[in-house]
């Protein structure tokens, strides 16, 4: 996949995002930040993934209706400062994202301004547009991950799901 590949389209509110992945540099420097985002998360889903009885599935697998309660309960442990520099990272700073507004016939970059406009009365729709883009940008780290881990990943889900 290139960078300027659309990995991903996801539709919100009757507008549809393009989700492009970031430079590999890019990535590289938001790993840090996103795995202090992401480690309760998939400690919170972990058992989600461990539970379900087929083989492949994995952490792409996971729904939003899973996902999206376990991103806010981690978000509640980061200062606002934080969660607002890393969803801005994740979102507009990059240029990662284009989006189709309802009604338009082309798509345009996703801009802070134009951010704030979108998700005025909507911002859980953040982070929903956010957790695509970690998918398509860390999905693979943390699948590696899991699969260095084996049993003892599994191991940990049977921990956290008696907790």
């Amino acid at each position: 996949m290139r960078q300027s590949d659309v990995a991903k389209e996801r539709e919100l509110n009757g507008h549809i995002f393009y989700i492009r992945p970031f430079f590999s540099f890019t990535a590289a420097n938001l790993s840090g930040e996103v795995s202090s985002f992401i480690l309760p998360i998939v400690s919170a889903v972990l058992p989600a993934v461990v539970a379900d009885d087929k083989e492949d599935t994995s952490f792409a697998d996971i729904g939003i209706d899973v996902a999206v309660p376990a991103m806010t309960q981690a978000a509640a442990t980061m200062s606002g400062d934080r969660l607002e520099s890393l969803l801005k990272k994740l979102l507009t700073k990059h240029g990662n994202i284009s989006v189709q507004l309802v009604g338009k016939e082309s798509a345009e970059r996703l801009t802070e301004d134009l951010a704030n406009n979108i998700f005025v009365s909507d911002v859980q729709d953040m982070f929903v547009l956010a957790y695509d883009v970690i998918r398509v940008n860390f999905n693979g780290f943390f699948e590696k991950l899991a699969s260095l881990f084996g049993e003892r990943l599994k191991d940990l889900a049977e921990k956290v799901k008696t907790t």
